[in-house]
């Protein structure tokens, strides 16, 4: 072999290697996965993680010929789905959409666990944010308008004081019992198989109160069907701005936020989770996407994986002390 047939086969292997490390963000996730893209979802049908999810199928859709299913395993406050995701294979073709606390609050909540998060679990982008709102539905008296009459009423009425959540351990489970027990109410924790069930229940005068993503909520509040008494932000909601904040209302550290997030297999390489994170980027900056849903009451979100495993190292110091302090604890 000549000098110069050496050179081409080196600069040809060259620029075949340039080629492949500069295709389309997203475009090596799809080329490592399978023709069709699942995605593990930790809410029930109609939920609002099933919608972030379902929401983010409809973007990367093109990228998978076969499809984007979305695989609802609620339950076990996402423990069901974190289950399904560590026995897929670490190849792309399979990601979790679940809520962030996964990885910041149930370390610390549960006395036993079934995963590791930093072991099980490779963050790859935010997806989405929400506000969460408390309302109150036909079990407590239309007297009721503030979030003050409420922790009177359920103090003066502690046969009828009860919270619904979308399961325990979730993060509406958590604000409602660090609420209770701020005030020094006692009331009896009801939990449900995602949000859905529960709305149905609260409008139904079967439980007397539920925190939720206000996005499920603001319909029925509209309504009249029921009445949201505080939301969680830091400032009032943009979506409901005629409800004041738990802060506003004397609960300064009830300012929290839930977000929900892409993960990948705890084995998933860097290479496939970051060619994962720019899909996800690029889809959250579709209008669509966006208006879809805010009409939930979200804001679409995303962020490397770089940044999203800071944000999960910060809140989960900010929860071991919450936590702690409150005493939460679910086995």
């Amino acid at each position: 072999m000549n000098r110069d047939t050496r050179s081409r086969r080196h600069f040809l292997r060259n620029a075949s290697a340039l080629a492949a490390a500069t295709v389309a963000p997203g475009a090596a996730w799809a080329q490592n996965a399978t023709a069709a893209l699942r995605i593990l979802c930790t809410g029930p049908a109609g939920s609002i993680p099933d919608t972030v999810a379902r929401r983010y199928a409809e973007q990367l859709g093109a990228r998978y010929p076969g499809g984007v299913l979305v695989d609802n395993r609620p339950g076990a406050a996402g423990q069901i789905a974190v289950g399904a995701l560590k026995q897929a294979a670490p190849d792309g073709a399979t990601v979790l959409l679940a809520q962030g606390a996964i990885a910041t609050v149930y370390p610390y909540l549960y006395a036993k666990l079934g995963y590791d998060p930093a072991a099980d679990l490779k963050p790859v982008s935010v997806a989405a944010v929400a506000t969460l709102a408390l309302a109150v539905g036909a079990a407590v008296p239309a007297s009721v308008r503030s979030l003050g009459d409420f922790i009177d009423w359920s103090r003066a009425n502690p046969t009828l004081s009860n919270f619904g959540s979308p399961g325990p351990g979730t993060l509406p489970h958590v604000l409602s019992a660090m609420l209770f027990r701020q005030t020094k109410v006692e009331a009896q924790h009801v939990a449900y198989a995602g949000g859905p069930p529960a709305m149905v229940d609260l409008m139904g005068g079967r439980i007397a109160s539920l925190v939720l993503p206000e996005g499920l909520l603001r319909p029925h509040h509209a309504a009249g069907k029921l009445r949201v008494l505080a939301t969680s932000g830091s400032a009032r909601s943009a979506f409901m701005p005629d409800v004041p904040t738990f802060v506003e209302q004397g609960h300064p550290n009830l300012a929290i936020r839930e977000w929900f997030a892409f993960f990948m297999p705890g084995s998933t390489t860097a290479t496939v989770v970051e060619s994962a994170s720019q899909a996800v980027r690029a889809a959250a900056e579709n209008k669509a996407l966006g208006s879809a849903l805010a009409e939930m009451g979200m804001l679409a979100s995303s962020g490397t994986p770089a940044a999203i495993s800071e944000r999960i190292a910060t809140e989960q110091r900010y929860w071991r002390e919450a936590i702690n302090s409150t005493g939460i604890r679910v086995e």
